[in-house]
């Protein structure tokens, strides 16, 4: 199956993500602060990303924006609306 990583700082949302896609197989982690999950994404470790659209400080938008300067990983989008 695949690595997965999720950026979200919603932490209950992460939790249930985890635990539906662990239960499918796939090997999940997830960072709730972006800049740790930039860092992340850069490992080379992950199929996927999960990028949450809205985080504080660093939005998903221009974490994609960084990211995409350094690496090609696949990054699926999420967003929400509050």
């Amino acid at each position: 199956m695949s690595s997965v990583l999720i950026i979200d700082d919603d932490q209950e949302l992460c939790e249930m993500v985890v635990r539906l896609l662990t239960s499918e197989g796939h090997s999940v982690e997830k960072c709730v602060d972006a800049e740790a999950g930039f860092s992340a994404a850069l490992s080379g470790k992950y199929d996927v990303v999960l990028l949450d659209v809205m985080m504080p400080r660093l939005n998903g938008l221009q974490l994609l924006r960084d990211l995409r300067t350094r690496s090609d990983v696949h990054v699926i989008m999420l967003t929400g609306e509050r």
